[in-house]
C-alpha cells in the first residue's frame, strides 16, 4: 500500500496483482480488487474501477465505500453526459448512481450525508 499512497500505481498494481495470486481468503481478496478499483479511478480508468469494484463485492457485499466509488463514477459520467447534450443518458447514469449510493448509505446510514443530499434534493431518496 505505501506504493499506492506514494503515487506510484504502476508498482501499487503489480504489488496486488501479486497479493491476489497468493490470497485464498475471499475477504481479503475483495480488498485487494478495492484497492485495484481505486488505482484504476485515479486513474481515470472509469470502465475498469468498476470492474474491481463489481468483483469486489462480489466477494464481500458489505463494502460501502465500493459501493460508494461506484455512485461517484456514475454521478461523473451524468455530468458529462449533461455536458455533451444527452439527457437521457444523463439520467440513466444518475440513477444508477443513486441506487449505488442508498447500498452505501443502507449499509452504513450516517455516513455519506453528501451522497444523501444529493439523493433527497434530486428527490431520489426512498
Amino acid at each position: 500500500m505505501s506504493a499506492q499512497s506514494e503515487g506510484n500505481y504502476a508498482e501499487a498494481l503489480q504489488n496486488y496483482y501479486e497479493a491476489m495470486r497468493l490470497e485464498i481468503d475471499p475477504y481479503d481478496r475483495s480488498y485487494i480488487l478495492y484497492n485495484i478499483g481505486l488505482i484504476h479511478t485515479s486513474n481515470g480508468e472509469h470502465t475498469k474501477a468498476l470492474e474491481y469494484y463489481f468483483r469486489a463485492l462480489e466477494r464481500n457485499p458489505f463494502l460501502p465505500q465500493a459501493f460508494n466509488n461506484m455512485a461517484v463514477i456514475c454521478h461523473y459520467r451524468g455530468e458529462q453526459a449533461i455536458q455533451q447534450g444527452d439527457s437521457e443518458m444523463a439520467e440513466a447514469w444518475f440513477a444508477q448512481a443513486a441506487e449505488y449510493w442508498k447500498q452505501a448509505i443502507t449499509l452504513t446510514p450516517g455516513n455519506y450525508i453528501e451522497a444523501q443530499n444529493w439523493l433527497t434534493i434530486t428527490r431520489r431518496f426512498e
